[in-house]
C-alpha cells in the first residue's frame, strides 16, 4: 500500500531551496510540530535529517504501508507569474522532494508541487516528470489560485500527457494561512478531470469545519460522473473532518474511490472507531503505535477498504 499524503517537512538550510517565514516559525501549529518532532530551526540540516530518519523508521516498521509519497509545497505567485516572496510563508522545493525520494527508492515517491499560476508551470511539469515525479500536490487556498481558471488548461494538458495525478487540497485550510477559502471547493477541479487528469480530492472532500459538509453532493456527483476522480483519507480522524469519515463509512459506493493517505505528521486518532460503536477496534487502535498502521486499521475497522490500484505501478 502507498500513502499518497505525507508531508516532507523541511527547514531552509541554504542548499535545499526551501523557505519558511518568521510568521510561520512562530505560529502555534509549527511550534507544536517542532516540539513533537524534536526539530529546531537553529539546526536546519540536522533537523531535516532527523525528520527523514524518523519517517524511514516508521515506514520500515509498518505492517501495511510500503511506500509514501513525499509532498512538496510551492509558493504564492503574482499575476505576472513571479514568486511573491512577501505572501509566501512556506516552500518545500521540488528538487528537495525529488532528491529525498531518490535516496530511499524503496520507501519514497516524489509528490512535487507546482502552482499553475507560475509562468514556468508547464516547464516545471516537463522538468520534474522524467525525474520520477509521481503526482502533483496543490493547495489552492494558500497558493492563491483558482483551479477552474481556464488559463491553466495547458497546465492540465501537460499533466495528462505525463500521466501525473493531481492531489488537491479540499475544504477550509487551517495549517497554512488561506487567501480565498472558496477555491477549496472540489467542483473547481472539473476542468482537470475533463482533460483526463486523475484527480485525488484530499481529506475525503470534507469542508473541514466540523460536521457541516457542504461538498457532500459534489463528492457524490464527481464520483458518479468521472472514473478518474478519487479521494484520499488523509486527516479524516481530526475533529474538524471526522464527520465526513463517518458519513462516507455508510456509502460503500464511495469506498472504491478512496486512496490511502494520512497527512503525516498530523496525528491519527483512534476515537472514530468508538464513535462508530467499535469498542474492541478502538482498544486495538490505542495499542497501535505506528501512525500508518493505526490509520490503515481504522479504515478497515470502519469497513472502508479503498482502492489499491492507483499508483500500483510505482510499487
Amino acid at each position: 500500500m502507498i500513502d499518497v499524503h505525507v508531508h516532507l517537512a523541511a527547514l531552509p538550510d541554504g542548499d535545499n531551496g526551501c523557505h519558511i517565514s518568521k510568521e510561520m516559525v512562530h505560529g502555534a501549529l509549527f511550534r507544536f510540530l517542532f516540539w513533537k518532532l524534536g526539530i529546531s530551526v537553529d539546526e536546519a540540516k540536522k533537523s531535516n535529517e532527523r525528520y527523514v530518519e524518523k519517517l524511514v523508521k516508521l515506514l520500515r516498521e509498518s505492517k501495511h504501508v510500503r511506500k509514501a509519497v513525499l509532498l512538496g509545497m510551492d509558493g504564492v505567485y503574482d499575476d505576472a507569474g513571479n514568486l511573491n516572496k512577501d505572501a509566501t510563508h512556506f516552500i518545500v522545493s521540488n528538487d528537495y522532494v525529488l532528491q529525498t525520494a531518490k535516496k530511499y527508492p524503496d520507501l519514497f515517491l516524489a509528490g512535487i508541487s507546482v502552482n499553475p499560476k507560475r509562468k514556468d508551470a508547464v516547464d516545471e511539469i516537463n522538468r520534474c516528470a522524467p525525474q520520477g515525479a509521481a503526482l502533483v500536490k496543490v493547495l489552492p487556498n494558500s497558493q492563491d489560485f483558482d483551479p477552474a481558471n481556464k488559463k491553466y488548461l495547458s497546465f492540465y494538458k501537460a499533466m495528462a500527457k505525463h500521466k501525473l495525478p493531481l492531489l488537491s487540497h479540499v475544504g477550509y485550510e487551517f495549517s497554512l494561512w488561506g487567501k480565498d477559502q472558496s477555491v477549496g471547493d472540489p467542483a473547481r477541479v472539473r476542468m482537470a478531470l475533463d482533460e483526463g487528469v486523475t484527480v485525488i480530492a484530499a481529506h475525503g472532500a470534507s469542508y473541514g469545519l466540523f460536521f457541516y459538509e457542504k461538498y457532500w453532493n459534489t463528492l457524490l456527483e464527481l464520483t458518479r460522473k468521472y472514473p478518474n476522480f478519487y479521494w484520499d483519507a488523509s486527516a479524516l480522524t481530526l475533529q474538524n473532518r471526522v464527520g465526513m469519515l463517518l458519513k462516507i463509512r455508510n456509502h460503500p459506493e464511495l469506498h472504491s474511490r478512496m486512496v490511502f493517505g494520512t497527512d503525516y505528521p498530523l496525528p491519527c486518532y483512534a476515537y472514530p472507531a468508538l464513535l462508530a460503536g467499535k469498542l474492541s477496534g478502538y482498544i486495538e487502535l490505542l495499542r497501535t503505535s505506528n501512525p500508518f498502521d493505526r490509520h490503515h486499521r481504522l479504515l478497515e475497522i470502519l469497513g472502508i477498504r479503498g482502492n489499491s490500484e492507483l499508483l500500483k505501478d510505482k510499487l
